[in-house]
Parts: structure tokens; sequence; C-alpha cells
């Protein structure tokens, strides 16, 4: 019994004289050089070398080389290799480490790093700054692929002549190109870049990217019988232009389409913004105002046009910016009266008769306010259309953006009817919808201001507001729609120019 604490304690003493020399074998007696290698921050152990390791790593790469065909491979970019002065002598093999390493991070390569940084539309708060990041073995790739990006957008005539220098001066009406780039901030780094990324090895797939927002094959249709560019661009929601870009073998909406053929129904989806700037002049017809007499000798009725108008003519200069080939802000900056317009004089009969009484006469001031074509008065004191009814990358734009009247100008009701709404919105900005007769309304939007209130009852061109640049707009310009029902809440949207 006195023995058995003496055996404990020799016991004790073995264990940790057992300890100590186990950790003393992992130790030097003096320091030395060694590199610790570390992957995301994170330690994964000491080596001998740092080159030996990266000659390791190269050589067992053999097959990112030949599918890149690249001579060397690279470390991962986020594996730190720091020198470290040590007493440790636990030492990884280079073949343990790159174990360790390949199921962490891939490899790289010699290549280049592109950051394209988004630019928010309209309708995009801006939360902080977004980019596209790209990566390509030989910067020619891309510079090629953004060359032919950009010509997507610009007829090739126009656009060889603008980089050329060989532009026509205008003479009496016409347009040359003062200007084409790229809005969005494109940064091009020669760097080390992720064997395990997509990597643009061709201006083929990387332009197909640049238009489309993907490599993947685009949509295919065949064309039937009666087909247009028009009709097949519409129905599947995309606009003319659109389907021009995405067939560059056609040269306009009017080109013909054949029974049989294949055509692609790819919707646009710019990596960056190809902005186009614009000097034109145009001949501009100007409408001629109606003046409406009354003649109570006359039945109601009756119209007899005692002065038939006459339209105007104006040499109109304008700068248009189009951005991805959609015009997107027009600015006249002058206008030379060619003709001035007649203005149409007519006259209607006032008198009530027994049968018009019977038949309920006019009511409510509707009257003369018949939803067809050419009924309808032009909404706007210039008629340069920057966009019109249709489809543009997907979304339904659902009226006629009327642009380079200026802002502030006139803004006209385009029919007769009952102001049912003056109001603003994030969207539309300022706006108003008229209530005609037969349910259709017509809409006025990005207004700068208003020359009526809801429950006016307003003519046919009368001032109703002014045109300006509030809302989602990118440039100073009215949004004037047509439909049929209150917009939006179950309402259809006509193609306003159908009605003129």
């Amino acid at each position: 019994m006195p023995n058995k604490p003496f055996k404990i304690l020799l016991n004790v003493i073995l264990i940790s004289n057992i300890f100590f020399t186990a950790g003393f074998a992992s130790v030097n007696k003096t320091p030395q050089t060694l590199y610790r290698v570390y992957i995301g921050g994170k330690s994964l152990g000491l080596i001998k070398s740092k080159s030996s390791l990266e000659k390791y790593i190269d050589k067992r790469q053999e097959k990112i080389k030949k599918k890149y065909n690249v001579s060397k491979v690279y470390v991962p970019d986020n594996l730190d290799i720091e020198k470290e002065i040590t007493y440790s002598n636990n030492i990884l093999s280079n073949e343990k480490i790159y174990n360790k390493i390949k199921d962490e991070s891939p490899f790289t390569i010699d290549g280049y790093t592109i950051k394209i940084k988004k630019v928010s539309s309209n309708n995009e708060k801006k939360k902080k700054d977004e980019y596209i990041t790209l990566y390509v073995l030989d910067e020619k790739v891309f510079t090629k692929s953004v060359d032919k990006t950009v010509r997507s957008f610009v007829t090739p005539d126009e656009y060889n002549a603008y980089k050329n220098n060989t532009q026509k001066k205008i003479k009496d009406t016409g347009k040359y190109i003062e200007n084409i780039y790229i809005q969005n901030d494109i940064t091009v780094k020669k760097s080390h870049i992720p064997s395990n990324a997509k990597i643009y090895t061709n201006k083929e797939d990387l332009s197909k990217y640049l238009l489309f927002g993907t490599t993947d094959k685009q949509q295919q249709y065949t064309v039937q019988e009666g087909d247009t560019i028009s009709d097949v661009a519409f129905a599947n929601k995309i606009s003319d232009e659109e389907f021009l870009i995405a067939n560059p073998s056609f040269t306009s909406a009017d080109s013909l389409l054949y029974p049989g053929q294949t055509v692609t129904l790819g919707i646009i989806k710019p990596q960056f913004n190809v902005v186009e700037e614009d000097h034109t002049v145009i001949k501009e017809e100007k409408n001629y105002e109606t003046e409406t007499r009354y003649d109570n000798e006359k039945e109601v009725g009756t119209t007899e046009t005692l002065q038939a108008g006459v339209k105007g003519e104006n040499k109109v200069t304008q700068k248009i910016q189009k951005i991805n080939g959609e015009t997107v802000n027009i600015v006249t900056v002058n206008t030379e009266v060619l003709k001035e317009p007649v203005k149409e004089i007519i006259v209607k009969g006032g008198k009530q008769s027994s049968y018009s009484r019977g038949r309920g006469g006019v009511t409510s001031g509707y009257g003369n306010a018949i939803a067809t074509k050419g009924e309808w008065g032009w909404p706007a004191t210039c008629s340069s259309v920057s966009s019109p009814f249709g489809y543009r990358w997907g979304v339904l734009h659902d009226g006629t953006d009327i642009a380079g009247c200026g802002y502030g100008s006139n803004i006209f009701a385009a029919q007769s009817g009952t102001v049912v709404k003056v109001a603003s919105k994030f969207d539309n900005g300022n706006y108003i919808i008229i209530q005609h007769p037969n349910g259709f309304y017509s809409l006025y939007c990005h207004l700068s201001g208003f020359n009526v209130k809801t429950g006016d009852y307003v003519e046919k061109g009368q001032v109703i507001g002014f045109m300006g640049q509030t809302g989602y707009a990118t440039g100073v310009h009215l949004h004037f729609a047509i439909w049929y029902g209150y917009p939006y809440y179950g309402g259809h949207a006509y193609n306003a120019m159908s009605f003129y």
C-alpha cells in the first residue's frame, strides 16, 4: 500500500516524458526559413520552397495547358505564400499541399480580366456599382468583339464612313454621325485568370454574349406564307430593329420573307450601351389648324368645308441620340419655315330639327368625337417619333414617343373628351388621361406641367399640358397612347399611329 502513490507519480512522469519527447521531435534546435501557404486566408501548412511548389503545380496541369494552348499554369488567385522563420520542423510535401489546393480554388493562366461597369436604366434605383466580368486569353478577341457588337447597331456604310472620316456634308437634308462611343466604363487588365471560368477564345462567341447576354442558341422560327418581318417580330415580342440585329442578312423591315425560311428571334440584351449621336436635317410637315363655325340655318349633322386645309412644311435641324439603336432623345436646334400651313374652315349645322331631336341630338358634347382613322389630332407641336409602339427587349412599349418639340412646348388633346385623371406617378411622371366616346382613352405622360384639371371637358386641339421629362424619361418627350378601356386596368393599348 505505501508504494501505490509512488507508482502513480512514476506513471505521470513517464507519460509526460513521452509527450515531451514527441513534441521535441517536431521542433528544430535552431530556427529555419520556411514558407507558409494560405488559401483564402486559411493556413494549409509549411513548405520548404515557394518556387518548387509553383513548378510542381505547373507540371501537374498539362490538361489545362492543352485546353487553352498555354505554356504555364499558376497558383490560384487567392493563394498566398509567405516567408516564415520558425523552429517548427513540420514540413509538408509539395504533393500534399497541391492536393489541398486543387479542391479549394482553381489554378490560373495568363490572360486578361475585363470589367464592364453596368449603367443603371431609368427604371432602376442604383444601389451600388455593379460589374460584368469577362476573361479572354488575347486582348484582340475583346476589341474585335466590341467592334462587331457596335456594328450591330450602326449600318455598315455609315459606320465605315464615320471611322474613315469620309461622311458627306449635308446639302439640303440628310444626316451625319457626330460621335459613337460606349457609355459604360470598361477596364482591361492583364492578369492571371481562373482556369475554371468561362474564357472566351474567339470573337464569335464573345460577340454573341455581348449582344444577347448569353452564348446559348437563340430561338429559331420557320417563316410561314404571308409573314412579314414586322408581324414575326411583334408576335415574338421583339422590335423590328432587334429582328434586323439578330438577322443581319436583312437590310430593312421591308425586306421580303419566303415560306420555309429560318430566322433568329433572340431578344437583344446588350452588355454595354453603344451611344450614337447624329446631326440630322429633315423636312417636316406642319399640320394645319381647323376652325369650326356653326350655322343655325343648317341642320345638325351637316358639315361643309368653307376652306380646305393645306399642310405647311418646315426644315428642321435636330440632334438625335440613340442607345443600342433605339432613339432616346431628340433636340431641335433650328426650324426654318418653308411653307406656312393654310387653316381649314368647316361649317357645321346648328339647327335642331324634330328628326334630330327625336334621335337624341348631340349628347354630352361627344357627338363629333369619333375614334376612327383620320379623326384624331396630333398631340404635339412637332412630329418626330423617337420610339414607336411595339416590343423592345421583350417588353411592350404601349405608346408612341414624340420628341424634338422642346421642353415646355404645348401638348394638345388628340380628341374631345373628359379629363378623368391628372396625376403624377414614378414611371409616367406627370400624366393626363382623357376619356373619349366609344370606350377610348388617350394618355399623355412625362409632362412638365398641366393646363387642365380632373373633370374638365376639353376640345380636340386644346392645350392640356406641356412637354417635359418627368418620371422614367431619358430625354424630353411625350409618351402618347390610345387605349380601348381604361389604361392598364383591363384596357387594351392600340398603336396610336393607326389612328392617323
